[in-house]
């Protein structure tokens, strides 16, 4: 495999939030765009990132005793920034995918925000992004008849 850098596969159109998105707003977001994760971002400058894991932590057990009301009430006035992981691991778009797939499995994350020399998000690289990778290159390997395997359904 070719070295690959982080720019060349990351999303770039990153959809962010900011630290008074409340939580419910942010899962109707993650539902909406089917994604994940999204990096909290305060005046231009990533400050945090929140995942769907953070937003199902912070929602209450299917045990509460608490009314629908009240947990709707409730979650209209929690902010991602009381649940989000601050200060979170970035990575550079010059970056190698080896580089970020190493510090994905060191630190047991999903995603990484790509930013600039300014903390500005310029992208977001995932699992599923390497994992993309990864399939297009074994499908060019199995295409170029270097595979001696059939798959079969």
């Amino acid at each position: 495999m070719k070295k690959e850098l982080v720019k060349n596969w990351m999303s770039r159109d990153v959809i962010t939030v900011g630290l008074d998105t409340t939580v419910s707003k942010a899962r109707h977001l993650m539902n909406t765009y089917k994604v994940r994760r999204f990096p909290v971002v305060h005046q231009g400058q990533l400050v945090g990132i929140v995942t769907l894991g953070d937003l199902r932590a912070a929602e209450p057990s299917d045990a509460t005793s608490l009314s629908v009301w009240e947990v709707n009430y409730l979650l209209s006035q929690l902010t991602v920034q009381k649940i989000m992981t601050q200060n979170p691991m970035t990575i550079s778009p010059f970056a190698t995918i080896s580089q970020a797939a190493w510090m994905m499995l060191e630190y047991k994350i999903g995603g990484l925000p790509v930013v600039d020399q300014d903390k500005q998000v310029v992208g977001i690289i995932t699992e599923s992004d390497i994992f993309r990778l990864v399939a297009q290159e074994w499908s060019v390997q199995e295409t170029s008849g270097s595979s001696e395997y059939e798959v079969s359904v």
